[in-house]
């Protein structure tokens, strides 16, 4: 199984909710700035995690991955998945 990592998150971020001009996914404080103050909101997530679903093979419960307010905890969150999954 696949490694997850914060360009992922870029990544299906800009395939599925697009990137405002003014939203900065390469700076240095993406990782912790709230997806609301990147401009995505909950019908981006959700998309978010249906493309996590579909290219890791992973289960999310509904509504799980809406408890993370950042990019970072959204990783951790991922990364804790595919361990469980690994098991």
């Amino acid at each position: 199984m696949a490694d997850f990592t914060l360009d992922d998150i870029r990544r299906i971020l800009r395939a599925s909710g697009g990137v405002d001009e003014q939203t900065d996914l390469d700076g240095e404080h993406f990782a912790g700035t709230s997806f609301a103050d990147l401009g995505y909101d909950s019908l981006a997530l959700l998309e978010l995690v249906n493309r996590i679903e579909r290219e890791y093979g992973i289960q999310i419960p509904d509504g799980d991955l809406a408890h993370t307010q950042t990019p970072r905890e959204a990783l951790t969150y991922v990364q804790a998945r595919l361990t469980e999954a690994r098991v």
